[in-house]
């Protein structure tokens, strides 16, 4: 295994804000002066793709590995052989941004032999305001067809309950009651509590220090 080497891999449902996550983790890792590796796994998801903001992202520095398409009317890329080289890297951050559908974690699961071997934590990024996970029941249900298909663990658990630029408040703590009660149900940890820069969010004190803010990117193409 690399020295230094910290892979953070992010999953979630389509809607999760799962990319948005994996955009706003590399750019703080950058910033704080670390080697920094995007790599967008998401093969399905035609809508919202790091891909889109490939060039700003590596004027801030990141390294970019994206689904390379094979023909011009392919409608779903492949992965490139490049990805495999960042598990040999020293001293870096690697952030994977994953599909949580059933085709997005079984492109994960290819590398399970790869992370094995590596500590890495595997962020599920949840949005209660979108279809299919908006109970804990529901959610806990995904969970397990990620981690059946992906052969690997869940760690962390990230409450991004948005309605993109009409979330409030009261809207980010109305999905903390549900992702609450999916980590007591789980034993999964709460790591981070996402908002927007321009959103005061208090926090009950067991979840003090996990407020993670983030600045918007993806636009979806219709």
């Amino acid at each position: 295994m690399a020295k230094g080497l910290n892979i953070s891999i992010f999953t979630g449902n389509f809607g999760s804000g799962k990319t948005e996550m994996a955009i706003n983790a590399a750019l703080k890792s950058a910033k704080r002066g670390k080697k920094t590796v995007l790599v967008d796994v998401d093969v399905v998801n035609p809508f919202f793709r790091s891909a889109e903001v490939k060039p700003f992202l590596e004027k801030k520095g990141i390294m970019v590995i994206t689904p390379n398409f094979a023909t011009t009317n392919l409608d779903i890329p492949s992965l490139p052989a490049s990805i495999y080289s960042v598990f040999n890297m020293d001293d870096t951050n690697v952030f994977f941004d994953v599909g949580g559908d059933e085709d997005g974690a079984t492109s994960l699961g290819q590398f399970k032999s790869y992370f094995d071997s590596s500590n890495y934590r595997m962020f599920f990024v949840i949005n209660i305001k979108r279809p299919f996970t908006r109970t804990s029941k529901d959610i806990i249900e995904l969970m397990k067809q990620v981690e059946l298909r992906s052969r690997l663990k869940i760690t962390d658990l990230v409450n991004n309950t948005n309605l993109s630029y009409e979330t409030t408040e009261d809207i980010i703590l109305q999905g903390q009651k549900i992702v609450d009660s999916v980590s007591d149900i789980t034993n999964i940890p709460i790591t981070y509590i996402n908002a927007k820069k321009d959103i005061s969010v208090e926090l009950p004190e067991k979840h003090k220090g996990k407020l993670f803010y983030m600045d918007l990117f993806m636009q979806p193409k219709f």
